[in-house]
């Protein structure tokens, strides 16, 4: 027979080693471990050569540039500007109530103004160059010559009804104007304003003053009741507000010369009626004012403003 030509490699003898394994065996896996070897760094390569190629998922985060920090200089107050001249011009001071349309049967109607009439007086100010001031600015005025704007105008509401929050504190917001409000402490409650709202009226840059404890009228009261509704309604609003309460505002307009005196010895530096007429720093404790009534709507408001400032700056 013709033999069959092996085509394996001759590796060796077959014959075992020391080990236990033959020669051939030894030589054989070598060169597998070595292939295996290869094999896998191979493996490893490629795969980071696939993933270096393929596009990445992860969002890239921009650099963020350097910043550099420059210091800040605060700005300066604004300067005090003060009068060269004479600083004794009269001033108006309006009043008002409460904001809303009277119910049926209100025993005093005209005490009222509607919400849009408000607006709309406010609009009429704005439109004639005038702007709201408060009157602890007034008495600057009058007392150290610190000017005020060219046609000033002082915005009181009276009492402390709900009304003062939610129509006129944005009704004077719009044209960046405070109010000024004189309140009574027991009207400081849940269904007229709360202490809260009174707060925010503070920070919208209103002035709080006294008017009163209970609305008592002043014309009637001992010694003890007089200090009671104005002393220390001073002092409760203080306390409960942080604020100085320099002015005060007699009840229905009532004062008489031991209602002064008092108002004198509390500390105040000044007090409202409803005279009408422009405020002067010849009276500081009875200060006049122009009252607002609800049939005055726009028209009527802006006769009444015509009538009183006629003679003023």
């Amino acid at each position: 027979m013709r033999a069959l030509r092996s085509t394996t490699p001759d590796y060796g003898s077959g014959e075992p080693g020391r080990d236990g394994q033959s020669s051939r065996e030894g030589s054989v896996k070598h060169p597998l471990a070595t292939l295996a070897v290869l094999l896998a760094v191979c493996g490893a390569i490629a795969a980071a050569v696939t993933l270096a190629s393929r596009p990445s998922h992860a969002p890239k985060v921009a650099s963020k540039p350097i910043r550099t920090v420059k210091s800040v200089t605060p700005r300066p107050p604004p300067p005090v500007v003060t009068v060269a001249g004479p600083h004794d011009s009269g001033v108006p001071i309006l009043m008002y109530h409460v904001l809303g349309v009277p119910p049926a049967g209100a025993p005093y109607p005209d005490l009222y103004v509607e919400p849009s009439d408000l607006a709309g007086q406010m609009r009429w100010l704005a439109g004639h160059g005038y702007h709201a001031v408060t009157l602890a600015q007034v008495f600057r005025y009058w007392r150290s010559g610190l000017a005020l704007p060219a046609k000033p105008i002082v915005i009181s509401f009276d009492d402390g009804y709900l009304s003062d929050y939610t129509v006129a504190m944005p009704a004077l917001r719009r044209h960046g104007w405070p109010g000024v409000l004189n309140l009574i402490v027991d009207n400081v409650r849940p269904g007229d304003l709360t202490a809260l709202q009174v707060r925010r009226l503070i920070a919208a840059g209103w002035e709080i003053d006294s008017h009163t404890v209970t609305h008592a009228d002043v014309t009637t009261l001992d010694q003890a009741g007089l200090q009671r509704e104005i002393g220390q309604a001073r002092t409760d609003l203080r306390r409960m507000f942080h604020e100085p309460i320099d002015f005060f505002c007699y009840p229905a307009g009532q004062y008489d010369a031991a209602a002064i005196a008092e108002v004198r010895a509390a500390g105040y530096l000044g007090a409202t009626t409803v005279n009408p007429g422009l405020a002067t720093p010849a009276d500081p404790f009875t200060l006049n004012r122009i009252r607002i009534d609800y049939s005055d709507h726009v028209g009527g408001f802006a006769a009444k403003m015509r009538r009183y400032t006629s003679t003023t700056r």
